[in-house]
C-alpha cells in the first residue's frame, strides 16, 4: 500500500510570499516561462509557489530574487525571511517589525480576501461603516497636531477605498457587533453622526450585513479587553484575528484566535438583534439635537 501523503498546510505567510514574488517577477517583466526556465523546472511549479499551492523554499526564493534583479539586503531578509517562516501560523508582528513596514499583511489585504469579516467594537464605529465626515473626523483626532489636509485626505481616501469589499461579488459578508456607547458618543459636529447613525439605519437593510448593537445595561461580558477584528478566509487559509492596543497590533491565526471567535459568539448572545438594533439607532437620531 502507497504511503499517505500529508496535506500541505497553507497558510497566510505563504500566500502574502507567493502573492509579493509573483508582483516582483511582473515588475521586472519576466515571464513564468522565464522563471521556469532559469530554475530549470516547469512553468507550472511557479505558478504554483504564487498561488501557495505549494511552499517556496529558502534556495528557491534566493535563485528567483538573483534573477529578478532584486539586490537590496532589507528587501532580500524581507522574502528569505518570510520563506523560512512560510509553515508558521502564529504571531506576526514581533518577528517583523525590524524587516517590514507597516503593510505587511495589512487591513485592506485581508479585507479583499475575508469570506466575512466580524467584529467587535468598543470605542468607535467599524471603519468599513464609516461615513466620510465621521471617519475624518476620527483620522483628524488619530493624526493630532500632525495632521494636514493632503495627510487627511490620504487616509480618508484609503479608508473609503477599502469599502468598496461591501459591494463587491461576492459580497463579503460583516458582521459587526457595537457598543451602545458607540452610537452616542459625539464625534465630529452633530450633523455628522447624525448623517452616520443614518448611514447605519441603510447598512443594516443589507443582506451581507449583521449589525448589532450591546446596550451599556449589559455589565460583564466577554469584550471588557478590547475591540478586536475576526477574519473568516477562504479554505484552505486559517481565520485570523486582530486586536489593536497603545503596544502596537497583533495578528493571531488559527488556533490562537480562536479565543476571539469565542468572545464574539458570547457578545452576540448578550446583544441586541437586528431588529432591536435598527429600533435603538433610529431613536438615539432622533434624540440629537
Amino acid at each position: 500500500m502507497p504511503a499517505r501523503r500529508e496535506a500541505i498546510v497553507q497558510t497566510l505567510r505563504a500566500q502574502w510570499l507567493g502573492q509579493q514574488m509573483r508582483q516582483l517577477r511582473e515588475r521586472r517583466g519576466i515571464t513564468l516561462k522565464q522563471a521556469a526556465e532559469f530554475l530549470e523546472r516547469d512553468f507550472s511549479s511557479i505558478a504554483r509557489w504564487e498561488r501557495a499551492e505549494w511552499p517556496f523554499r529558502r534556495g528557491v526564493v534566493v535563485s528567483l530574487l538573483d534573477l529578478y534583479g532584486e539586490h537590496d539586503g532589507r528587501e532580500r531578509n524581507r522574502f528569505i525571511q518570510l520563506a523560512e517562516d512560510a509553515w508558521r501560523t502564529d504571531r506576526w508582528d514581533d518577528d517583523y517589525d525590524e524587516l517590514v513596514d507597516a503593510s505587511f499583511i495589512d487591513f485592506p489585504w485581508l479585507e479583499t480576501r475575508a469570506e466575512q469579516i466580524s467584529s467587535w467594537d468598543a470605542f468607535l464605529m467599524p471603519g468599513l461603516l464609516q461615513t466620510p465626515g465621521y471617519a475624518e473626523a476620527v483620522i483628524r483626532n488619530a493624526e493630532g497636531e500632525q495632521a494636514t489636509d493632503f495627510s487627511v485626505a490620504k487616509w480618508l481616501q484609503l479608508r473609503l477605498d477599502r469599502q468598496r469589499v461591501l459591494s463587491r461579488e461576492p459580497a463579503v459578508r460583516v458582521a459587526a457587533i457595537i457598543d451602545e456607547s458607540v452610537l452616542r458618543r459625539p464625534v465630529g459636529r452633530p450633523a455628522v453622526m447624525r448623517a452616520q447613525l443614518q448611514h447605519l439605519g441603510g447598512l443594516i437593510q443589507r443582506p451581507n450585513i449583521d449589525l448589532r448593537v450591546l446596550r451599556s445595561k449589559v455589565g460583564l461580558h466577554a469584550g471588557l479587553d478590547g475591540s478586536f477584528v475576526l477574519f473568516r478566509m477562504p479554505k484552505p487559509y486559517p481565520e485570523v484575528a486582530y486586536a489593536e492596543t497603545l503596544g502596537g497590533r497583533r495578528f493571531m491565526e488559527s488556533p490562537k484566535s480562536k479565543r476571539y471567535a469565542l468572545a464574539y459568539h458570547r457578545l452576540r448572545d448578550v446583544a441586541l438583534d437586528q431588529r432591536e438594533t435598527a429600533v435603538l439607532i433610529s431613536k438615539i437620531t432622533e434624540e440629537l439635537p
